[in-house]
Parts: C-alpha cells; sequence; structure tokens
C-alpha cells in the first residue's frame, strides 16, 4: 500500500495513553432552538449531561463525546446557529471539568466548523466529522466534505491540537455519490485530508459495523480504526481484535435505548469485557 500521508503520531494512544480506548458519548438534551426543546435552563441541560459523564467515568471509559442527539431532526452545517455552539460549549466545558477525561465534540449534522468552535472554547481535543472528505446524500440532503474549509478554520482558531475523528462511510445516508468508489479508497482519502483518526459504522445509530468493514478501513489507512457503532460486551473481543478504540454509547443505556440515561450496571459489564479484550 503506498502511503497517502505523511507519518504522525497515533492519535488514540496521544489522546488517552493507551492503543485499544473506549469512548461514550453524551446524547445531550434537546438543545435552545430544537424542535423538541421544551425549555430547560442550560443548568438542567448541564446536569444531565454532568451524570451521563459521571457515570462513564465511574465505569473506566478513556473519554467522551458530547453530542446534541436530542435536536432531531438535525440541520446542515450551514444552518445550525450560534445558539448550539453557545450550548455546547457550556455542556461541554462543565463536563471536562467535572471527570477530567478528554472530551471530543460532535455536532450533528456534520458542523465540523461549529464543532471545532465549541472544541475551542471548551477546551475539547478532538472532533467527530461524519462526512469529512468527500459528498453524500442524507437525511439532511447533499452534504459535502468540509475539510479543506475546516482545517482553515481550525488553523485560525490556532486550534491545531483539536483532532479529527472522521467516519469513512457514514451511517443514516446513501452513498450514491460515492458508489463507483471502494471503502479503501474513502478511507484513504480521509488520511489524505489531514484526518486523524478513521471512524467504521453501521448503517444508523445502534448498528454494527461488520467484520470485513473494519478490517478493510485498517487495512487500507495507516490512522487508527475506530469503531462508532454497535459495539456491546459480546462483540467488543472482535472488534478489538482489529480496531484500536471503539465510541459507545446505546448498548450502556436503560434498556439499550440511545435516549435513556446510562446504565451504572451496563458499563461496569462491558468495560469488564473491554479489560478481557485488551
Amino acid at each position: 500500500m503506498n502511503p497517502v500521508g505523511q507519518p504522525r503520531e497515533n492519535t488514540i494512544s496521544g489522546l488517552f495513553g493507551r492503543r485499544k480506548a473506549v469512548i461514550g458519548v453524551i446524547h445531550s438534551w434537546p438543545l435552545p432552538g430544537a424542535p423538541r426543546y421544551r425549555g430547560a435552563s442550560m443548568a438542567e441541560i448541564t446536569d444531565y449531561a454532568l451524570s451521563e459523564a459521571r457515570a462513564y467515568a465511574a465505569g473506566g471509559v478513556d473519554g467522551l463525546i458530547v453530542e446534541n442527539h436530542g435536536d432531531i431532526p438535525f440541520l446542515k452545517p450551514d444552518a445550525i446557529g450560534p445558539e448550539t455552539a453557545a450550548a455546547m460549549a457550556v455542556m461541554a466545558d462543565a463536563v471536562r471539568r467535572e471527570v477530567g477525561l478528554p472530551v471530543g465534540i460532535n455536532v450533528l449534522a456534520n458542523g465540523a466548523l461549529t464543532a471545532l468552535a465549541v472544541a475551542k472554547a471548551a477546551g475539547a481535543v478532538f472532533i467527530r466529522v461524519n462526512q469529512w472528505s468527500n459528498a453524500y446524500v442524507a437525511n439532511e440532503g447533499i452534504v459535502e466534505g468540509p475539510a479543506a474549509t475546516a482545517l482553515r478554520y481550525r488553523r485560525n482558531l490556532a486550534a491545531d491540537e483539536v483532532r479529527i475523528f472522521a467516519d469513512v462511510h457514514v451511517k443514516h445516508g446513501a452513498h450514491a455519490i460515492t458508489g463507483d468508489r471502494s471503502i479503501e479508497e474513502l478511507a484513504r482519502d480521509n488520511e489524505f485530508f489531514d484526518a486523524d483518526v478513521a471512524i467504521a459504522t453501521g448503517q444508523r445509530t445502534g448498528d454494527a459495523a461488520t467484520p470485513d468493514e473494519i478490517a478493510t478501513i485498517k487495512a487500507a489507512t495507516t490512522l487508527p480504526v475506530v469503531v462508532g457503532s454497535g459495539v456491546n460486551a459480546q462483540n467488543i473481543g472482535d472488534i478489538f481484535s482489529v480496531a484500536d478504540g471503539v465510541i459507545v454509547a446505546s448498548s450502556l443505556k436503560v434498556d439499550g435505548v440511545w435516549w435513556n440515561a446510562v446504565d451504572p450496571a451496563r458499563v461496569e459489564t462491558f468495560m469488564a469485557a473491554v479489560e478481557r479484550a485488551r
């Protein structure tokens, strides 16, 4: 495999101090301006995020992502308002201060520039971008990869320390635009456009990435590979035999449902399986 980018530090070990990292997701309540927002104060919204963060941290996860998953239906990136950035910065900064873990930001849908602004304000160390270097047809419409603009914006913010975790074959969308290109090529595109971590996912929230897709992405890029959906105590051993980390939420929630609170017992069971797999 010919290289597509210069060698760089392993971002997973650099951020989390280990090569097999577990990152828990805080699915926030609906934020001001979202259709499902019902007037909760920022104190109430933040308190819920802190309770989730504490539950994850007590169970031993290595990092967290703060995500505006309650803002359904999601806006396209250019329509995301300053109210979302402001709310997420307040929430993420509180989470970081509370638990002291590395924190990332995911602003849906595909709000890379907003996520970078939030990360800079809140002291977060990475962002997740579901489509980084190509384009796809999503629930929100046609979404284009923001890599060129986002990297320039990151430089303007003096935020080069904020790492880019980029999905390779993004969920919640069709890939007709890139249907003539292989997953290998899509993975290498992300590396060529200076992403720091490649993410393998399933088709929707909680849907598992296939072992073949994980292995294909791992073989195609020199970047660390993280599995970003469908991770649970039953498959973590197989996933960690290939991948460098996981992003997990649904299987650690009450009844395994993403909009419920984190279940400490599920976290304990999952992390016990993680330790065996490591």
